[in-house]
Parts: structure tokens; sequence; C-alpha cells
């Protein structure tokens, strides 16, 4: 009976380490290294389906992958942490990208939240009906 608040709730946990993922990637997206250095990895959070079609399952994260370290290299020879030939690495994250992304998160996650909502609301009708 309280399967679909489980499932619903581990739906809510993984849109959230999507949305933590995904603003840390916008939050780095202009951090400079130094060109020795590897750039900000971009996250990538890995989902995977709990039990699928049993109607028990849900989902859970199963990993969080890092992007590329090469980033790109940017001529700034006025940055402090400019190489001797003026160079710097910037992160390679594409900000569309992490904006669509961010946008698809913040539905399953509110997507989630609505499911939590009726199904206690159908919890709590049930319990009035049995009341009277």
């Amino acid at each position: 009976m309280f399967d679909n608040l489980g499932i619903a709730g581990s739906g809510l946990r993984a849109h959230r380490k999507w949305l933590d993922a995904v603003s840390d990637n916008i939050a780095n997206i202009n951090t400079v290294n130094p060109a020795g250095e590897e750039a900000f990895r971009e996250r990538f959070v890995v989902a995977q389906a709990v039990d699928y079609g049993s109607g028990e399952g849900g989902v859970r994260v199963a990993r969080t992958e890092f992007g590329d370290g090469e980033g790109r290299m940017v001529y700034q020879p006025e940055h402090p942490l400019a190489d001797a030939e003026g160079y710097v690495r910037y992160p390679d994250i594409d900000l569309a990208d992490q904006m669509t992304g961010l946008m698809m998160a913040q539905r399953g996650y509110q997507a989630s939240i609505a499911s939590i909502e009726r199904a206690t609301d159908a919890y709590q009708a049930a319990l009035r009906l049995g009341k009277g």
C-alpha cells in the first residue's frame, strides 16, 4: 500500500542529487586553473531502476561520473594563473546543456513531490472513510 510513497521518495532523492550535480557544474563553469592542471570536471549522475516492473522498486543513484578534465585552453596573458605562453584552462561545460538538465531535474523533483502529495491525500481520505 505504501510502495508508491517509497517509489516517489526514491525519485525525489535521485532528482535532488541531479540538481546538486547541475548546480555544482554551473557554479564552476568559469573556474580557472593553470594550464598545467586539470580543469574542473563536470559531474553526471547516473540513475538506475530498482526492481523495474515489480511495482515495488523505484530508482537509485548508481554512480557519479565525471567529464573530461582537459577542458579548454584560453589565451589570457594578464591572468595571474596564466602559464609562460599566456594560457589558462577552463572547464568545457556547456551552459545550455546544464540549464536543460536543471529544468529536467526540477520537473522530475516537482513530479515526485506531487506524487507524494496525492498519495498522502488518498491515504488520508481512506482513513477518514474508515472513521465514519
